[in-house]
C-alpha cells in the first residue's frame, strides 16, 4: 500500500498495538503479555544450540505495507510530539482514533530516553537508516535479516546443525507501526548477534538472525522478555529473533 503525502487525501490505515517489544524502556501490559505475537521471540542464550525447539511465527510487524518515502520528503515532514496535529492532518487521520495512537506511540518511544550503553535513532529513510549504521560500526558493513520462504501460521521449528555468530556489535533496526517506514534503531555494546537455520515441523526451512542482549541490568525490570522468560534484569542473556521486516547491521 503507498502512502498518500499529500495535505489531503485517502486516510491511512495502520494497525494499533501496545510499545515495541524491542524498546527496553517499557513495562509489558496485559494486554501484550498475551496477545502480543513477539512474546515468542524471546529465549535465552543457553538455548541457542541444535535441537532446541521453539514455537514460532515470523509474521511481519504489519499487514499493511508501509514502504520507505525518498529521503527529501521525508525530511520534509515533521517527526515530533510538538507536530502531532499537522502529521494527523497531513495523512487525514483523525484525531482519538486507533491510527493517531499508534502515531503518538511511535513517535513517543523515538523520543524517550536511552538506555546507558546505547545509542538510538529513528529513521525515516533508506539514506538516514544506512547513515546511522556506518557512523556507529563504520563504512564496511553487512546489512542481514530473517529470511522465510512462505509466511506460515503457528509451528514448531528445531534449531538446525550451523548456529553461527556473525559478530559481538551491530546496529539493529526495529520496523515501528507508522503511515511509512521508520525504523527504530539502536547499538549496543553488550550484543551477540546470530545467524541461525531453523527446520519447521512441515518440513519447511528459515534462515533467523537471532540478537543476544548480554547485559540487560537497566532495562524496565517489567519488560516483556523478563515477564515471559521468568528471569531478572542482568542475570543472564537475553536474545530474540528477528522479525521479518526487521535489520541488523554488522562489521564485515
Amino acid at each position: 500500500m503507498s502512502v498518500h503525502t499529500a495535505p489531503k487525501g485517502k486516510p491511512v490505515h495502520v494497525e494499533v498495538g501496545p510499545h515495541s517489544p524491542f524498546d527496553y524502556n517499557y513495562a509489558a501490559s496485559e494486554t501484550q503479555l498475551h496477545d502480543d505475537p513477539n512474546v515468542v521471540l524471546f529465549f535465552l542464550e543457553k538455548n541457542l544450540h541444535h535441537g532446541t525447539k521453539l514455537d514460532l511465527h515470523f509474521s511481519q510487524t504489519s499487514t499493511v505495507e508501509a514502504t520507505f518515502l525518498p529521503r527529501p520528503l521525508a525530511d520534509s515532514i515533521p517527526f515530533s510530539s510538538n507536530n502531532v496535529n499537522d502529521i494527523l492532518h497531513r495523512f487525514s487521520i483523525k484525531e482519538g482514533s486507533d491510527e493517531a495512537q499508534v502515531v503518538k506511540n511511535t513517535i513517543s518511544e523515538c523520543e524517550g530516553p536511552i538506555i546507558r550503553g546505547e545509542e538510538k535513532r529513528c529513521v525515516t529513510s533508506l539514506e538516514s537508516m544506512v547513515d546511522f549504521a556506518t557512523s556507529t560500526l563504520g563504512n564496511n558493513i553487512d546489512a542481514i535479516s530473517t529470511r522465510v520462504g512462505k509466511e506460515r501460521e503457528w509451528q514448531q521449528y528445531k534449531i538446525a546443525p550451523g548456529v553461527k555468530k556473525l559478530g559481538e556489535k551491530g546496529v539493529v533496526c526495529h520496523k515501528e507501526k507508522y503511515p511509512y517506514a521508520v525504523f527504530y534503531c539502536h547499538k549496543s555494546d553488550n550484543t551477540n548477534a546470530y545467524s541461525v537455520p531453523l527446520e519447521g515441523a512441515d518440513g519447511s526451512r528459515a534462515k533467523a538472525v537471532a540478537v543476544c542482549h548480554t547485559d540487560t541490568s537497566n532495562w524496565n525490570p517489567k519488560h516483556l522478555a523478563f515477564q515471559v522468560l521468568k528471569v531478572q534484569p542482568g542475570t543472564v542473556p537475553v536474545c530474540h529473533f528477528l522479525p521479518q521486516d526487521h535489520v541488523v547491521f554488522i562489521p564485515k
